[in-house]
């Protein structure tokens, strides 16, 4: 009974179950599974044009593809593409960005260069803060002395010339 042999059912060929035929349906249907180029793009906020630029600067891996040819982006692929989208929004070269996805690549033994990767990238987006901060304080002051000018205009009083107020400590040209 332990060793019997097994029961062939004799079916038509309609019916039969075809394992090799079943896993290449299922790997067709997780091939055309993920996002299209277009509805990737939208969830990360850039154009088509970008990301395939990205996968042929090295930035994103080649991408998987649908039985079609187009292409499917996954769940990783939108993260990665959504840091990488950050980092281009604060300004970070593509040769940097280049830089960090060639050590994301090698895996954990990289993580201190990339960390110091970031952290440079981060000292130089504080000290850009700073430029932007005092530039703004310059502007803030301008606009404040041009609203005093109006209001004396306004109310028929003397048309004085800008009050001499001490501006704020700043690198930026002062003229009018």
């Amino acid at each position: 009974l332990l060793f019997s042999k097994p029961v062939i059912y004799r079916t038509s060929p309609c019916t039969r179950l075809d394992l090799a035929r079943a896993l290449s349906c299922r790997l067709d249907l997780m091939r055309d599974a993920g996002y299209t180029i277009r509805s990737m793009a939208e969830r990360c906020g850039m154009t088509a044009h970008t990301l395939r630029y990205y996968e042929r600067v090295g930035l994103i891996q080649p991408v998987g593809r649908a039985r079609n040819g187009h292409r499917r982006y996954s769940e990783s692929d939108e993260a990665w593409l959504n840091f990488l989208h950050c980092m281009r929004a604060t300004n970070m070269s593509i040769r940097e960005m280049q830089r960090y996805a060639e050590l994301r690549e090698q895996g954990d033994a990289t993580s201190l260069q990339r960390r110091k990767l970031l952290e440079d990238h981060q000292a130089a987006i504080a000290a850009k803060i700073a430029d932007l901060q005092k530039a703004h304080g310059l502007l803030t002051h301008k606009i404040a002395n041009y609203r005093a000018i109006e209001e004396r205009i306004r109310v028929g009083g003397p048309q004085l010339v800008e009050e001499e107020q001490p501006e704020p400590e700043t690198q930026f040209a002062t003229a009018s």
